[in-house]
């Protein structure tokens, strides 16, 4: 397993991320605890979670998982680069949403009862909030981090501008902000290469990927479909848009004669900033697979080719849409 340090900090992740979104709704826990083990196994040492997932309001379903496996002992939390995330509704009164200072510090003592420990590596805002001074935020991070409870910080489907502002503030504070961005980054989604990447870049985030497949467009669908696997209304609404050139990125894969999902893997390590995506493997035997990606060494003729068949915006902003 390959290691680079998360951002400009000293921690070193390794280069692709253990998602967990799965742990609960699709994945039994026995399941996870298997693929939880197979990770370290592995040397895979990031894990990324939230406090909403398992998609039932206020019950933290993943997160408790994640503890009862930390619980188990044998050095898991330790080796165990954990993130989690918050924003997102807890519950149904006003103050159980979003980033105020009060929701911060009750979302993260409530994260760590679930995860059975007593500080976060690093603590991400689920998404921007508008409504809350960014001194605030950094104010009650600030307090967690006195506190020993949290690491770092970092962001999620933050704009380039959120990432300058919050960057900003934290530098007015002495406070180092943040250490990384999660973004929704892959072959089709390539927005952030715009004004996310360069802000990144130029404030020493990593780059943390979600949704590196694309739902499964990325991951061989049509392969998967001439063998009788049924796609889901969503996939197949999403391949019959992107279809012709989903074709050529298949035929493409099969003249490297790499499968298709560990080459869009690939490509994303190959990205500017970049840390390492998140993969969400529902089974111990896939986790393995995304490996490969590791080992692919995609060439200028490649890149240029898989421009070709998914161009981007042009390059960063504003050359992209100016002179």
């Amino acid at each position: 397993m390959d290691y680079v340090h998360l951002g400009r900090s000293g921690l070193s992740v390794s280069r692709l991320c253990l998602g967990t979104m799965n742990f609960g709704p699709v994945t039994s826990e026995e399941d996870s605890f298997a693929i939880m083990d197979k990770a370290h196994e592995l040397g895979i040492n990031f894990f990324d979670t939230a406090n909403v997932y398992g998609w039932k309001k206020g019950e933290g379903v993943t997160e408790n998982i994640i503890g009862r496996w930390f619980a188990k002992g044998g050095g898991r939390r330790e080796k165990t680069v954990i993130a989690t995330k918050l924003y997102g509704s807890m519950g149904d009164w006003p103050n159980d949403t979003f980033l105020s200072a009060l929701n911060i510090r009750r979302a993260c003592d409530a994260s760590l009862r679930r995860l059975q420990t007593d500080y976060i590596d690093l603590y991400q805002m689920h998404h921007v909030d508008r409504d809350t001074p960014i001194d605030e935020v950094w104010e009650a991070m600030e307090v967690l981090r006195q506190q020993g409870k949290i690491i770092y910080a970092g962001s999620s489907n933050f704009a380039g501008w959120h990432i300058a502002r919050a960057q900003e503030a934290a530098r007015r504070r002495g406070f180092t902000g943040l250490v990384s961005e999660q973004s929704h980054y892959n072959l089709l989604t390539r927005q952030v290469e715009l004004e996310v990447l360069p802000a990144c870049e130029d404030y020493g985030l990593g780059v943390i990927p979600w949704s590196p497949l694309a739902g499964g467009l990325l991951g061989g669908v049509l392969r998967k479909i001439d063998k009788g696997r049924s796609a889901s209304d969503q996939v197949a609404e999403r391949l019959a848009e992107h279809r012709p050139k989903i074709e050529k990125y298949e035929a493409f894969c099969d003249e490297l004669g790499e499968d298709p999902a560990d080459v869009a893997l690939a490509w994303l390590l190959t990205r500017p900033a970049v840390t390492g995506p998140i993969i969400g493997p529902r089974t111990g035997a896939q986790l393995e697979g995304s490996l490969r990606a590791l080992e692919i060494k995609l060439d200028d003729k490649a890149l240029a080719r898989l421009d070709e068949i998914f161009p981007g915006p042009g390059g960063p902003a504003p050359e992209a849409y100016a002179w």
